[in-house]
Parts: C-alpha cells; structure tokens; sequence
C-alpha cells in the first residue's frame, strides 16, 4: 500500500490544494494527517474540511489544541496568540468539533503517528535531532517499527537502536531492520529555507520512504493572510521557509 503522510497545514490553502494534486498523481492507497491543519494562515474552514475528507485519521496538533481549548498558549509570542485567538473566532461548529474529537496519537499496525514526541504527547516536545532520537533509546521494546511525527516543519529521518542513532540524510530511502523516527516536514509553512511544500510517502510493499516537496503561489496565500489582519511575518515566513 502506498501511505500518503503530511502534516503543519496551518490554513495554508494554496499549499494543501498543491499537496492533494501532487498526491493524486501518485496512486496513493490511504491519507493521515499529523496535526497543526490551523493557525498561521487565513482559511482554517476550507483545510479543515478538506483533510477530514480525505484523511484515514488527523492526530490533534499543537495550534489544534490551542483553538480548541486544550491547551495554554498564553506562553506563545503575542502574534501566535492573536492569530490563534482569530481562527478559534472563525472556526465553523462541525469544524471546531472536528478537531476538538482528534487524538494525541494513533496508530496502524508497526506505525505511530503523533504530531510531537511520541513518549509525552501531550507536551508537543520537537523531534529534529539525534539528541531527541536518543531519548527514545531508553524506551526502545515498548516503541513501534516506524514513528511519524511533525511538529518542527523540518523534513528529517533517523534510524536507531539500542546503541546507535543514524540520521538520514536522502530524501528516498528504504526502511530495513532497525526502527526509525521521520519528521515530514510541513504543508503549509515549511521550515528548512525550501518555501516548497512538503509531503512525504511510505510504500510498505517494499518499505520504501519519500520526501516529496511542490511549489504553490505563495504570493496568493501571503496576501490572504494580511487581508485577515494576521501579523504580516506568518505572510514573510512563506517566502523565505523558515
């Protein structure tokens, strides 16, 4: 089966129109979202109601949890407070609801999806270096074959096992004996100075992984986000990805 696996739309729709086209060129078996479908950008009504109908399941991100009053983001910067106050104000019922009812986790035989690290879901803590791969080493039996996560917007692979963490370094691999840890990267804002979107598959008929990455008008989405009265650095982010 060939697994379509994304993450960090942040109501970027111009990114997740590009995502759904590139994906329906690729013969894809089942769609799973990692978190973060809002905050940042200016259409979480419309990318809300296109992941619920593609995706097998969402995992509750971040800025989900924030709209939906699961969590405390008084701590965030002042404009991640303003934009994530906004879209909680703009959400519809039946999508607030949506992602009011998403886990922290899930999972699908040897695979665990989650947006942050897998050991305290609900802390949203970063997984993008081998220090964080090795935290996982101490819980190594109790952890599946394969481990998805967002969260950092950076695209980024491990292999590990009780010994050694190995970061990979190809952005088409595949997946041989030891267990593995991949950030697929984001959607809507990417992170890594490629401004592309990104989008990764698994094909498990012979393990194989891909960080794929397509252009999309960034100058529509930008523009959307200071018609909004979004703060105008979530628009400038688009174009440098960071």
């Amino acid at each position: 089966m060939r697994l379509a696996i994304f993450s960090d739309v942040h109501s970027n729709l111009e990114a997740l129109c590009a995502v759904i086209e590139a994906y329906q060129q690729e013969a894809i078996d089942n769609y799973f979202c990692l978190g973060d479908v809002v905050g940042y950008g200016a259409d979480p009504n419309l990318c809300c109601q296109l992941v619920r109908e593609m995706v097998e399941f969402s995992i509750l991100g971040n800025h989900d949890a924030a709209v939906t009053k699961k969590m405390d983001y008084s701590c965030y910067s002042r404009e991640t407070r303003q934009v994530l106050d906004w879209t909680a104000q703009s959400l519809d019922t039946e999508n607030m609801q949506w992602l009011s009812s998403l886990k922290y986790q899930n999972n699908r035989e040897e695979i665990l999806f989650s947006h942050g690290a897998p050991l305290a879901p609900k802390q949203f803590e970063y997984v993008y270096t081998p220090l964080h791969v090795n935290l996982l080493q101490q819980q190594f039996d109790q952890l599946p074959k394969i481990i998805f996560v967002g969260h950092s917007h950076l695209c980024k692979a491990f292999a590990y096992d009780p010994i050694r963490v190995t970061e990979i370094f190809q952005p088409e691999f595949q997946l041989k004996d030891s267990k593995y840890i991949i950030s697929v990267g984001s959607v809507g804002q990417p992170r890594d100075y490629d401004n592309r979107a990104s989008y990764t598959i698994l094909d498990t008929s012979d393990n194989s992984f891909y960080f794929k990455r397509i252009q999309y008008p960034i100058e529509v989405s930008a523009q959307k986000i200071k018609d909004a009265g979004i703060a105008n650095e979530f628009a400038q982010r688009l174009f440098m990805g960071r």
